[in-house]
């Protein structure tokens, strides 16, 4: 299926008419006519102007369809209240029990055996082919149950690089989005262990493939808008199967998302928004930047919001640390029954490095200069700064001193212009 697309020139934004005119000639058909719809949404940890998207779809079916419900997408991150949603969908509480009291509200419960079906299994011959031979092992697929109440799944989500598949969007909305944790631990494990630089920004990574092939085990019609977002600006819009639309974005975002520069920096001051609320989210201030770090520099992950390591995993950091991808493989029978996606994010946070003869190295120091404490920060193998200590302006306009200033980090991806010898080149 060849994607329904419009495309903002030359750093403009799409207007009204031109995002009308996507979801006009996306929804026209006959096909959505008294059929069930589920809408698959991104949570607050994703920047994408989800209302104008939601709005313009309820507009367009409501009238005409069985049903148009929508699931969070949450992968492991906690639920959102009613009125969380309703921010995300930019409607008031008196238009959610008015205009849009049709509409039920769920969120997607990974933690919840009852509340999720085995779809299948990808075998072992094939995951070793997936992951270009990195593992060979069955991986069970499951997914939240509510699937079967509908007729067709409507992604709606945004496109950025990311560190675990090379650039979010399309069918990571079902895998993690709404997934179960054997495959969700499976292969953002698999991505770690290829490691963040290699992955981030790259489109056909082995965590893609294997997501494409879960997903098409899902016996339902899935597609998908996907947006490219930069700041709240519609860069672009696109419409098909998630694969046909997310293949078209990823490569816009590519060229909007990814900022190159000359030289690597010694110290790098991160600023996570306020969205990003844990550091298991925070952690993509530094997944973003790490290629732009000079060999023992420093990234300083700077959130005064930020008073959690993870509501959901915090205790399983706290007992594992942060540490780079060879201290937990070389030590894998201590290691090999935590969570592989806690695993995961670990080393993501703590950024490549190596482990020999019991002794591990980091590439880079990660500081943290948030609301955990500095005794919190030195149990995690973490550094720690005051936040209060931290004056932004003196971060400023000093690149040429390599000093680099990323100010709402987290969605960019920065990368040097010539690969660094440590990736490899």
């Amino acid at each position: 299926m060849n994607p329904i697309f419009e495309i903002a020139p030359n750093n403009a934004s799409l207007t009204n008419d031109q995002i009308n005119s996507v979801l006009d000639r996306a929804l026209q058909s006959d096909d959505f006519s008294n059929k069930r719809i589920l809408l698959i949404l991104p949570d607050a940890t994703r920047t994408a102007p989800i209302g104008p998207l939601f709005k313009g779809i309820h507009e367009r079916l409501h009238r005409r369809v069985e049903a148009l419900d929508l699931i969070i997408a949450l992968g492991t991150h906690p639920p959102l209240s009613e009125s969380a949603i309703c921010q995300r969908l930019e409607i008031t509480p008196s238009q959610r029990h008015e205009k849009y009291s049709d509409v039920r509200f769920y969120n997607h419960e990974w933690n919840n055996p009852a509340a999720l079906e085995h779809i299948g299994t990808i075998p072992a011959d094939e995951i070793n082919l997936l992951s270009g031979g990195l593992f060979s092992m069955d991986v069970q697929v499951e997914i939240n149950s509510i699937y079967r109440n509908y007729d067709i799944l409507l992604v709606i989500g945004p496109v950025f690089p990311h560190e675990v598949v090379g650039f979010s969007g399309g069918n990571k909305y079902f895998f993690p989005g709404i997934a179960g944790p054997r495959i969700l631990n499976f292969f953002h494990w698999l991505g770690a262990v290829v490691t963040n630089p290699m992955i981030i920004g790259n489109k056909w990574t082995p965590v893609r493939k294997v997501v494409d092939r879960a997903a098409s085990l899902i016996p339902r019609q899935r597609l998908c808008f996907a947006a490219v977002v930069d700041e709240k600006r519609f860069a672009g819009l696109f419409f098909g199967t998630p694969e046909s639309a997310w293949d078209s974005a990823s490569d816009l975002s590519a060229q909007i998302h990814i900022t190159r520069k000359p030289h690597p920096f010694h110290t790098v001051l991160s600023c996570a928004p306020p969205m990003y609320d844990e550091l298991w989210v925070a952690g993509k201030c530094m997944y973003k930047l790490e290629p732009v770090v000079a060999d023992g520099g420093e990234l300083i992950i700077y959130a005064p919001h930020l008073e959690e390591i993870s509501t959901t995993h915090g205790h399983l950091i706290r007992k594992i640390g942060y540490h780079c991808r060879d201290y937990f493989l070389k030590q894998w029978d201590r290691f090999k029954h935590y969570p592989w996606g806690v695993l995961a994010h670990s080393t993501h946070v703590h950024g490549i490095g190596t482990y020999e003869n019991g002794i591990e190295q980091r590439r880079i120091l990660v500081t943290l200069a948030t609301r955990i404490p500095p005794e919190v920060c030195h149990q995690i193998n973490l550094g720690w700064r005051n936040p209060d200590s931290i004056r932004i302006e003196d971060f400023a306009d000093r690149e040429d001193q390599g000093i680099l200033l990323v100010p709402k980090a987290g969605e960019r991806l920065f990368h040097l212009q010539q690969k660094p010898a440590w990736a490899g080149g």
